[in-house]
C-alpha cells in the first residue's frame, strides 16, 4: 500500500489487488508520481480491495509472494513507454522505455493467466495486454498526448463504447442519464473519455485474442481502439483513458473499478471452491 493511502486499513479478508507501477526514483518527478499510483489504489481501496503496489524494485521474494497471493491484477499507466522489441519492432516514435518493468508486467501476467486472475489494464497498461496478447502499438499519436498531469486541464476527446460489451454494462449502471446515441442509432454508446497518451492500439495491432470495444479518433492513427476485452469467459479488459483521474472522467467509471472488484470476488471464489473439492476428492 502506498504511503499515507488511507486512514482505514482494508478489511481482514480484502482481495489482494496488485499494482504493477513505474519505479519513481526512474522518473523526472518522483512525488509526483507517487501522488499519481496513489490515485490508483485509493480507486481500489475505495470498492474494498487491498491494493499493494509492485515495481522493478521489489525483492523477487517479495514480488513472486504478492503475484501468488493476488486475486486481482491492474497494470496501471507509466512514464515510459513499452519496448517495440517486445512487439518485434525498432523504435519509430517511442520515447523513453521501461524494460525493467516490462518484465516484471510479463511476469505477472504469466501468473495471473496460470491462476486465472482478472486483469485490468489501464493506458500503458491497455497497451501493455495487447501486447502480451501478441499485438502491437501505434508508436506515437501526438494528438492524443494532450496536457501532462497536473499542469493544466486534461485533454477530453468522445469514446464511442460497444453496448454489448463488460465495459458499456459496468459503465452503464451509473450512469444517470444513459449515454448519447451516435449516428448508428443504438448500436453505439458516446461519452467523452481524458487523454494522457502518445500512443496507441488499432484494429490492425489487436492481438486475435482480443475484441475492440470502444473507439477513439486520432488525426495521425484513424479510428484507435480505446476499450479492449479478452474473448471468452475470463476477466481481461483495458481502458486508453485514465478513470482513476476523477477530475477529468465522467462518473460512470465508477463502476468499471466495481465490475472489476467484483470479477476478482467472483474469481476468488471459484478458486476456494475448486480447491475444496480437490480437498474432497482426496479424502
Amino acid at each position: 500500500m502506498l504511503p499515507g493511502m488511507a486512514k482505514n486499513a482494508p478489511a481482514a479478508d480484502a482481495p489482494l489487488i496488485v499494482i504493477t507501477v513505474t519505479d519513481p526514483a526512474w522518473t523526472d518527478d518522483p512525488e509526483l508520481t507517487l501522488r499519481k499510483q496513489q490515485l490508483y489504489a485509493e480507486a481500489v481501496a475505495h470498492q474494498g480491495g487491498n491494493p499493494v503496489t509492485l515495481d522493478v524494485r521489489t525483492p523477487a521474494g517479495e514480488r513472486d509472494r504478492l503475484l501468488e497471493a493476488m486475486d486481482g491484477l491492474l497494470f496501471s499507466g507509466g512514464a515510459g513507454d513499452i519496448d517495440p522489441a517486445t512487439y518485434g519492432e525498432t523504435p519509430s516514435g517511442a520515447g523513453k522505455i521501461e524494460p525493467g518493468r516490462d518484465e516484471l508486467e510479463r511476469l505477472a501476467w504469466q501468473v495471473a493467466e496460470r491462476r486465472a486472475i482478472p486483469v485490468l489494464g489501464i493506458c500503458r497498461g491497455h497497451q501493455m495486454i495487447n501486447v502480451l496478447c501478441g499485438g502491437s502499438l501505434i508508436q506515437d499519436v501526438p494528438s492524443h498526448a494532450g496536457t501532462p498531469y497536473g499542469l493544466g486541464t486534461a485533454l477530453t476527446h468522445d469514446l464511442d463504447v460497444d453496448p454489448d460489451s463488460t465495459l458499456a454494462r459496468a459503465i452503464a449502471e451509473r450512469a444517470p442519464d444513459g449515454f448519447a446515441a451516435t449516428q448508428e442509432g443504438d448500436t453505439i454508446l458516446h461519452l467523452e473519455a481524458n487523454s494522457f497518451h502518445h500512443q496507441a492500439v488499432d484494429q490492425a495491432r489487436l492481438a486475435p485474442s482480443l475484441r475492440a470495444v470502444a473507439w477513439a479518433h486520432g488525426s495521425e492513427g484513424g479510428r484507435l481502439v480505446e476499450g479492449l476485452e479478452m474473448r471468452g469467459d475470463r476477466w481481461v479488459l483495458g481502458v486508453q483513458c485514465h478513470p482513476e483521474r476523477l477530475e477529468s472522467t465522467p462518473q460512470a467509471f465508477e463502476g468499471l473499478w466495481a465490475d472489476f472488484l467484483q470479477a476478482v470476488e467472483a474469481a476468488r471464489a471459484q478458486r476456494a471452491e475448486q480447491a475444496n473439492a480437490e480437498r474432497a476428492n482426496a479424502d
